[in-house]
């Protein structure tokens, strides 16, 4: 449970409440908070476990110019494509990635499930994860809608119950739990875990969970090689995912995250 970069620094800049509901301005003020300080506290990933609805297309939606103003500047963003892969009917739904996951620039991340083994070969995209392709658009001079229509996400990763840090308030509240937790307790039911203070783990599905394993695989492809730009690393990752052999390209991306293979090919190029 120590996670994909367990000696990276942490940076955490809230921006939504217990609930996880959250305002515009209080996101583009968290980005904001993070290029600002960017050079001061070396940050060179920024993970954006959100996902807002947006019918802009990605060179007007103000959460797109806000990380691509981050990437412009050398951070490397990775953001959750969404969890509206299946819509009310209970379908399968495409074009339902989110904002800012239809920013070009950003990584976007789907969620697979790994059932529970070792072996790549019955891993599935979850039903959840928000497809491809991308459904931002502009009104041409001619009152047409013209859509985006790119394809994301660009990879996937675990995000079926994955096992992490349960968030308690230890100073304020003497301890509480997280409102996931508190009004989901079967989440905290983690195997082998004693959950005794500021010890307690809990379980999370979605690409919300996903795109943090990404992040982390981006820390480790860093320290591999410090020289690496977004655009770089975005193609590393891509290059090196696995294609799940079920899923196609607006489900999957180029495929399934692939650690070991993404540091080693950063560790191959030069760092200048």
């Amino acid at each position: 449970t120590t996670g994909i970069a367990p000696n990276a620094n942490l940076f955490d800049v809230r921006v939504l409440d217990a609930s996880g509901a959250g305002t515009l301005s209080d996101a583009l003020e968290g980005i904001n908070w993070v290029m600002y300080h960017a050079r001061e506290y070396n940050i060179r990933v920024m993970n954006l476990s959100l996902a807002a609805a947006s019918t802009d297309s990605w060179d007007m939606d103000p959460l797109c110019n806000a990380v691509r103003a981050a990437s412009s500047m050398g951070i490397t963003v990775v953001v959750a494509a969404g969890n509206f892969g299946v819509n009310a009917a209970g379908k399968e739904s495409y074009g339902t990635i989110s904002s800012p996951g239809h920013e070009p620039s950003v990584i976007t991340v789907g969620s697979v499930n790994l059932k529970g083994t070792v072996a790549r070969s019955d891993d599935v995209v979850n039903n959840f994860s928000s497809r491809g392709p991308t459904r931002g658009a502009t009104v041409d001079s001619k009152g047409v809608r013209q859509v985006d229509n790119l394809l994301k996400p660009d990879l996937v990763a675990p995000g079926n119950r994955i096992v992490a840090s349960l968030a308690e308030d230890t100073s304020g509240a003497g301890g509480a739990w997280n409102v996931l937790a508190t009004k989901y307790p079967d989440l905290s039911k983690v195997g082998g875990a004693g959950q005794s203070q500021d010890k307690a783990l809990m379980m999370l599905s979605g690409t919300s969970v996903a795109a943090p394993v990404v992040a982390g695989a981006v820390a480790m492809m860093l320290e591999a090689n410090h020289g690496l730009t977004p655009p770089m690393v975005k193609a590393i990752l891509q290059y090196s995912a696995q294609p799940l052999p079920n899923a196609n390209i607006a489900q999957q991306g180029a495929g399934l995250l692939n650690v070991d293979g993404a540091v080693r090919l950063a560790q191959a190029l030069r760092n200048d």
